[in-house]
């Protein structure tokens, strides 16, 4: 079969080659939850007020890609919240970047350090791509983490 012949063949059966080809070499699929995905409920900021704590911490950071705003969440579970206001586009836009913001942040995970609320803000830039948002979240990320107060370990007497 040509790839003419494949690119005018129906759509399920272009998909379903996707696939195969993905698992013979090796590549991760992004839909497939077995292999972690998914984006758990428990990662995300959804309340007004854990956005309006970030914003309000005093820690913020940024870079050419991305705008950071954190606070201290006092789990053992980083969260992520997204802003993407309409200067970024029309709707489709504006998903596409939250999008890429949460594959960044799935990526990224295991170099984030924990406990923190993360509410991230793209730059106004069309030329953003995930690899750009993967490099500068654990930066920043870890920029931040440096900045916030060291919390006392010592048992209080009492």
């Amino acid at each position: 079969m040509e790839c003419s012949e494949i690119a005018s063949a129906e759509p399920w059966y272009w998909w379903r080659l996707q696939r195969i080809f993905q698992r013979i070499r090796g590549i991760e699929i992004m839909t497939d939850r077995a292999r972690g995905g998914v984006f758990p409920p428990g990662q995300r900021i959804r309340n007004t007020t854990d956005f309006e704590r970030a914003y309000n911490s005093g820690l913020r950071i940024g870079d050419a890609h991305l705008l950071i705003f954190a606070s201290v969440n006092g789990t053992q579970q980083t969260r992520v919240g997204l802003s993407v206001s309409r200067k970024h586009g029309g709707a489709v836009q504006r998903n596409r970047k939250k999008r890429l913001l949460r594959e960044a942040f799935r990526h990224s995970l295991g170099r984030l350090p924990v406990g923190l609320d993360l509410v991230l803000v793209p730059r106004q830039r069309p030329d953003s791509s995930l690899q750009d948002f993967c490099d500068s979240l654990p930066a920043l990320a870890r920029r931040l983490a440096r900045r916030i107060p060291a919390r006392n370990s010592a048992p209080e007497p009492g």
